[in-house]
């Protein structure tokens, strides 16, 4: 097979993550345009916004509402969208090769790339859908919604994510058994207030949860590290926290102990300094991976990638000590949490559409 021809970029995005969108938008609001020839790559053409997502499969939300075009906020930056995955990365080099064979090698790199399902020994007995990629879910669930849903499904996680979306599936799938396994309480980051209010709805709605550590699956049994295996479940939706990418670990950059790239308070890779990350594919030092870390890092790296390519001082970003969570409970209401501050009612998910709806407005060209 021929390989690709090398193309070289004065910059190359990779990924479109909460950080990056946040990022163009910023360059588009300040009239900054990068350097001719810069590349933004993704695996698909939209960017697609997580937190919508139970209310998606809750049926308040169609796929349109909830999915950013990429090639019009590209086009109007001038920068070119490439549609592939990144298969290979030589930090470096700043080397990149796509899962198609095509190779970029870009004078500056900002990475962007969120998470991987964490992984979780199994046989293929049971399917297991991961809930990133919200695509993959989503059209597993259109499956399912359309006449072929399991009689119990099980869910693991124990984080904002796992819960909102067990309550989504419980209602839109009304004739399913939802189960919810966790290797931590609830919420653990949560106020004790917010946890249980949590763990009354889930009881409310007849979903189990079960404090136990999903560690694989064997002949259509879910394992646990108590020794429990669990039986009688057609499916299993994975939830649990982020895993870095495999090419993370293989790049050269240097990585936290758990695989994420170790960057400064400025974004910056602390072994490579041409190379930027941000989000869930970084350790950012005094933040944890969340949507609301990820968006707030938007400017910043806006600000540090303008700075580097003009050779300017760079910013440090700097993490919020509290942070706004919104939690849709798919009955017309949802929990907040703000430090140690817990409320609930229709009122925070009137207040959590409009955060929603204004992000993918604020991103959106027509």
């Amino acid at each position: 097979m021929t390989q690709a021809p090398l193309q070289s970029t004065p910059l190359a995005l990779i990924g479109a993550g909460h950080t990056h969108l946040v990022g163009l938008r910023r360059w588009r609001d300040r009239g900054f345009r990068p350097p001719a020839g810069s590349v933004l790559i993704n695996p698909d053409p939209e960017a697609w916004y997580s937190g919508m997502m139970p209310g998606l499969l809750a049926g308040r939300y169609q796929p349109e509402d909830c999915a950013i075009a990429l090639e019009p906020l590209c086009a109007n930056l001038g920068i070119e969208l490439v549609i592939g995955q990144l298969a290979e990365l030589n930090a470096d080099q700043r080397l990149l090769r796509l899962d198609d064979g095509r190779q970029y090698q870009a004078e500056l790199l900002s990475l962007n790339i969120g998470s991987s399902p964490a992984c979780l020994l199994q046989d293929g007995s049971l399917p297991v859908i991961p809930v990133k990629s919200f695509a993959t879910l989503y059209r597993q669930w259109r499956l399912w919604r359309d006449g072929h849903a399991p009689v119990n499904l099980a869910l693991a996680g124990a984080g904002p994510a796992a819960f909102e979306l067990a309550l989504a599936l419980q209602a839109s799938l009304p004739n399913s058994r939802i189960s919810l396994i966790g290797s931590t309480p609830l919420l653990a980051r949560h106020p004790s207030t917010l946890q249980r209010r949590a763990l009354r709805l889930l009881h409310e709605r007849g979903i189990d949860y079960q404090l136990d550590q999903l560690t694989g699956i064997r002949q259509g049994r879910l394992l646990l590290a108590s020794g429990i295996e669990l039986e009688g479940f057609d499916a299993l939706v994975l939830a649990t926290g982020a895993q870095p990418h495999a090419c993370q670990q293989t790049s050269g950059l240097r990585c936290d102990p758990l695989g994420f790239i170790a960057v400064d308070s400025c974004l910056r890779s602390l072994s490579h300094s041409a190379i930027l990350a941000s989000g869930d594919c970084a350790k950012v030092p005094d933040s944890h991976h969340c949507g609301v870390h990820a968006v707030r890092q938007g400017q910043t790296l806006a600000d540090n990638l303008q700075a580097l390519l003009c050779q300017q001082p760079l910013q440090r970003y700097q993490p919020q000590s509290r942070t706004l969570a919104l939690l849709d409970t798919s009955d017309g209401r949802a929990l907040l949490s703000y430090g140690q501050l817990a409320a609930a009612g229709r009122w925070a998910r009137w207040w959590k559409t409009w955060l929603d709806t204004r992000f993918i407005s604020q991103h959106r060209i027509q």
